[in-house]
């Protein structure tokens, strides 16, 4: 048994208020569907994952970084009772380290390493007069992944390790990821007013 993409956006629209993390899961997804394209794999599994793996975030944000309490594990507690099936569970455990839920499938590997990295391309694209995707390059994300103070809440260690576990050069990725997400920057709230 598998969840619809329908099945899920609702889940996500029911539990998440936040326009901007609502934009997250789609960027995700677009992501993640990419790389289930290129690997021949199921786009649809792979993008009910991504779409799900921050669903319980705001209601169970797990600031302590709790591995079975809060966000994710409340989560797929949830998702567990509505059927999802057990390798999507641990994608969605695995994109958390602290879950220590190791990433032992080509879904879990890419989750966690489009997660962090959709998020800091959205803010380059943000931060750029066309505030658009389609002229970001790889060189100018490279350099603000060097900028600290840039969009501090990615962890640049995540984006270097997901890369690292999808067995890809860094700068490979990150223009596979940008590829993947300019068809829908609009979706993502990007390009010019």
């Amino acid at each position: 048994m598998t969840v619809s993409r329908e099945a899920a956006w609702t889940l996500l629209t029911e539990w998440t208020q936040s326009d901007s993390l609502r934009k997250h899961a789609l960027a995700v997804e677009a992501a993640v569907r990419g790389y289930a394209r290129q690997q021949g794999e199921s786009e649809e599994e792979w993008g009910v994952v991504a779409l799900l793996h921050d669903f319980d975030y705001e209601r169970y944000p797990n600031a302590a970084h709790s591995p079975h309490q809060e966000h994710p594990a409340e989560g797929v507690r949830i998702l567990a009772e509505r059927g999802l099936p057990e390798p999507m569970q641990r994608a969605i455990l695995g994109h958390a380290n602290y879950t220590g839920v190791p990433r032992d499938s080509a879904m879990a590997r890419a989750l966690f390493a489009v997660d962090e990295l959709c998020g800091f391309l959205v803010a380059c694209a943000l931060v750029r007069p066309s505030r658009s995707l389609q002229d970001l390059e790889v060189s100018s994300v490279r350099k603000k992944l060097k900028d600290k103070a840039f969009a501090r809440g990615v962890s640049r260690e995540d984006v270097i390790q997901g890369a690292a576990e999808l067995g890809v050069p860094l700068d490979e990725h990150i223009a596979f990821v940008l590829a993947a997400l300019r068809p829908q920057e609009r979706v993502l709230g990007l390009g010019p007013a």
